[in-house]
């Protein structure tokens, strides 16, 4: 299967056409006195410019009787002039206004998908590609913004010249404009051919541009990985692939695009033949006159750039409203499967609404806070990473789970957190859960900026005591700007212990229910470890919560410890009857011992 193909099957969806069209219009509540107001500056101002034609057909009359003079030609001159001056002014009023309500639009369309995307599954993210969330609230969202300047003439000014030009020609003989009226068809025919073929064609080359996204994101974020184990060729030969897919769909795009102006240079030609004919004809049988066919001929060329313009322009629209179904695709995700982004982005600490429990298990005042029964999932078509996992936490007690690497403990914790669907079985959770993940995140802004995030209603005093139980009381002394100093990009360097502790500040002042901390502390070689581990066991204080442990002196002190491999539940219970047991866990445990130099146990 291509690199394409596969990014197509698990693509975010896109919308249909009444869907997009839909949203659309709901988008567009509260300017549609200002659309009414850009339709009737269209339609005077494209009225003022039949003057110049019909003024040029007069004067051909009066030239040909012999009762042109001076003041003849400058009286036209003097018309044609101003209505040119107030069909410029007529025109830009309409685009300039047409401008501010597309770009307004699109700002609130803009807003609306970055706030579903950041409710999204991370499931549903991940199935995607993550390249394809970023390109569309980012390549897509360029796309519909670059495509104003041709669009918003096309569909105002242009549509309106049309209309009036039609009805000019009808008024002034209808054989001229019966005689255009027989060429339509042959524009319908083109337009016809390209709404068949450009839509699929646009969808396939922003498909394509989604996945060579993807395979970048994948080189840069595994950029050690690839460096470690030489991988560099194959990354370079799998974004090249995705690179060649793009520029094939493109070279596609842009094929549609040359045949499609081919069929309109056709219908031009078609048009003044047709129109050039009749004039001839009613000239010669006195049906009309010289000036009469002249004003014709000008209104049909006046006709054929606009017509050619607007039919063009398709082409751009096409693109445009392909970028703008692949948003509304995200924005129109069903609300159900938004509110199972139960937790807080990695590291962020910041509680969300959950989904219900399934069993009524979960919530606050309850005998059990998380209950599993028959939890099965896998990744992809896979093999099961959890299998058959059956689990009960207590509400207010700390459980803890430990295993070899591999052994399915960081897929637990995110199946409980919300943030992968099982396969089978049910989970039931508190309405309220934060998980903090291996990579902590620090968001670049102030110290404030990144703990207001869980609490946005968190005074200072607030955010100095939460600071203070994890142990990082100092942090504000960074610098002289206190709780305002910049970290994260381009500000002040925190270090691994300090970002953990931040994030665990962030949790404590986000207030969860259920809080897990999937090996939350585990940063290689750190010195503050003991602290760290004060600092979560603080954290978990009162409420309950679940530890993906790293270290087993983080497991020691928890009310019930389980023992996890192959996806499975081989052991559970307390520290000290594991121990007793004599089972996996005394065994992990007496190598925890052996490494850590000491026998006689840990911090409990």
């Amino acid at each position: 299967m291509s690199v394409a193909s596969a990014a197509n099957e698990h693509a975010l969806p896109v919308a249909g056409g009444r869907t997009t069209a839909r949203e659309v219009w709901r988008l567009s509540r509260g300017h549609r006195r200002r659309l009414t107001a850009v339709g009737l500056a269209g339609i005077a101002g494209t009225a003022v410019d039949l003057i110049p034609p019909v003024a040029i057909g007069y004067l051909v009359d009066r030239v040909r009787a012999g009762t042109a003079d001076l003041g003849t030609v400058l009286t036209v001159t003097g018309v044609m002039g101003l209505s040119a001056v107030l069909g410029a002014a007529g025109t830009a009023l309409t685009i300039a206004h047409a401008t501010r309500v597309y770009h307004t639009v699109l700002a609130e369309l803009r807003e609306r998908l970055v706030s579903r995307a950041m409710l999204l599954p991370q499931h549903l993210v991940e199935r995607a590609g993550t390249g394809d969330l970023i390109s569309r609230s980012s390549d897509d969202v360029t796309a519909v913004a670059d495509a104003a300047p041709a669009v918003i003439p096309a569909l105002t000014v242009t549509a309106f010249t049309i209309a009036v030009s039609l009805a000019g020609l009808a008024a002034l003989e209808w054989p001229y404009a019966a005689a255009f009226a027989v060429v339509l068809p042959v524009y319908a025919l083109a337009m016809r051919w390209y709404l068949r073929v450009g839509p699929r064609v646009y969808q396939a080359e922003r498909a394509a541009m989604s996945a060579r996204a993807q395979q970048i994101l994948e080189s840069q974020r595994g950029h050690a990985t690839v460096l470690g184990f030489g991988l560099a060729e194959h990354r370079h030969r799998a974004v090249l692939t995705a690179s060649w897919s793009v520029a094939v769909q493109s070279i596609r795009a842009r094929t549609v695009q040359s045949m499609l102006n081919a069929r309109l240079n056709l219908g031009e030609c078609l048009s003044l033949a047709a129109v050039l004919v009749v004039g001839f004809v009613l000239v010669d049988h006195g049906l009309s006159t010289v000036g009469g066919a002249t004003t014709a001929m000008l209104l049909v060329l006046r006709l054929l750039g606009p017509v050619n313009q607007l039919l063009f322009v398709v082409d751009t629209l096409q693109s445009a409203l392909a970028s703008l179904s692949r948003m509304i695709g995200v924005i129109t995700i069903p609300e159900s499967e938004a509110a199972d982004a139960s937790t807080a982005p990695a590291g962020a600490a910041g509680a969300a609404d959950p989904a219900d429990p399934a069993d009524g298990a979960g919530g606050a005042g309850t005998a059990t806070a998380v209950r599993l029964r028959g939890v099965v999932f896998r990744y992809a078509d896979g093999p099961p990473v959890l299998d058959g996992i059956d689990l009960d936490v207590p509400a207010h007690q700390h459980l803890a789970i430990v295993g070899p690497s591999g052994a399915g403990k960081t897929t637990l914790a995110s199946v409980i957190a919300g943030v992968h669907r099982p396969d089978a079985g049910t989970v039931a959770r508190p309405r309220r859960t934060a998980v903090i993940s291996q990579e902590v995140h620090v968001f670049a802004g102030t110290l404030r900026d990144n703990l207001t995030l869980a609490a946005p209603d968190a005074t200072d005093r607030d955010i100095r005591a939460a600071l203070g139980t994890t142990g990082a009381a100092d942090l504000p002394d960074l610098s002289a700007d206190g709780l305002d100093t910049v970290v994260g990009t381009g500000g002040h360097p925190l270090t691994d212990a300090q970002a953990q502790q931040l994030a665990l500040a962030r949790l404590l002042l986000a207030d969860p229910e259920l809080a897990i901390l999937d090996e939350a502390t585990a940063e290689a070689g750190s010195t503050q470890a003991e602290r760290l581990d004060r600092a979560s066991e603080a954290v978990l204080a009162g409420r309950s919560g679940i530890v993906i442990a790293h270290r087993l002196s983080q497991a020691a002190p928890c009310d019930r410890i389980v023992v996890m491999d192959a996806g499975r539940v081989i052991e559970t219970g307390t520290h000290d009857e594991l121990l007793t047991a004599g089972g996996t866990y005394a065994r992990l445990w007496a190598v925890w011992e052996a490494g850590q130099g000491r026998h006689g146990g840990a911090r409990r």
